[in-house]
């Protein structure tokens, strides 16, 4: 498999919340780092974080628009998009990945934070018009009637 066979492969497991296929493509001593947030150092770290993510979020995708690599790095230009319940933010990432004997042993994405900020933002609001416009159920006249017997 080729370094960008490892990260897509790593990205594709992220995105269906499969944290354990993900943690095969990574090495024992993996730093992952979203700048300027301190990194987490080695496996464990690293899987408390991503189970952390998955635990609080519904859905991920990365949508790859570039990649490239030069020996053991990949660097992507992404659009990446989390989910949790009707809340979702698209936002614009660089990722830099360093792939020695087919694992991931750095993993650091870069990001616009008033970017991400924004679009959280628009996800509130988002999510907060859909719940207004959802149809609210109001009980029978019967089913008021028979909850009072």
């Amino acid at each position: 498999m080729t370094e960008i066979q490892t990260v897509t492969e790593f990205l594709a497991a992220l995105e269906e919340l499969d944290i354990d296929r993900a943690l095969g493509h990574a090495a024992p001593g993996m730093t992952y780092q979203n700048v300027p947030l301190p990194p987490a150092r080695g496996l464990p770290a690293v899987e408390r974080t991503l189970r952390a993510m998955a635990r609080h979020g519904t859905g991920f995708e990365a949508r790859v628009h570039s990649i490239a690599a030069n020996g053991p790095v990949v660097l992507t230009e992404r659009t990446d998009v989390l989910e949790k319940g009707s809340w979702r933010a698209e936002f614009w990432v660089c990722g830099t990945f360093e792939v020695h004997d087919g694992k991931i042993t750095l993993w650091r994405d870069y990001f616009d934070w008033a970017t991400f900020l924004a679009a959280s933002a628009k996800g509130l609001l988002s999510a907060a018009l859909s719940a207004a416009r959802a149809p609210r159920t109001r009980p029978s006249r019967g089913a008021t009637a028979d909850a009072q017997k």
